[in-house]
């Protein structure tokens, strides 16, 4: 069976104060702010676009699974381990509130961040292989 679904274009992400989130995914994460008004701010970040979605306070896209953990919905993707190691620092002296790097008992590890509104994200070390491969075809066409 042929993947009907291509890839992921947009991520909501609940927040209570657009332009303030907006700045700090900016500044924090180095998104581009391509859109905002008093409802919505539309970000580009990590090949694809992130609408934080004024909501009422307390929201966000976390989740309780069945054993009573606090989840993530969303991971992002580094290429390989350094530069997990060095995107945790970072994160850390920029005073993102960041767990410890994770060893899951899966290739790579991983470990989780929250922005402003508590909306946790997570970090893996390795990158899909179809991003990479796509990834080295673009920067062959450059080249050209």
């Amino acid at each position: 069976m042929s993947e009907k679904l291509i890839r992921v274009g947009t991520t909501y992400v609940p927040v209570k104060d657009v332009e303030h989130s907006a700045k700090w995914y900016a500044e924090k994460l180095g998104a581009r702010i391509s859109y905002g008004d008093d409802e919505k701010a539309i970000l580009n970040l990590a090949d694809q676009s992130f609408f934080l979605v004024r909501s009422l306070e307390g929201e966000t896209s976390n989740f309780t699974d069945y054993n009573g953990n606090k989840r993530f919905s969303l991971t992002f993707e580094v290429d390989g381990l350094e530069d997990l190691y060095t995107l945790h620092t970072e994160f850390k002296e920029q005073g993102i509130q960041t767990g410890d790097i994770e060893d899951r008992g899966h290739t790579g590890k991983n470990f989780v961040f929250s922005d402003l509104e508590g909306n946790l994200f997570d970090v893996w070390s390795v990158l899909s292989p179809r991003f990479k491969a796509l990834q080295k075809e673009a920067f062959s066409e450059i080249e050209r």
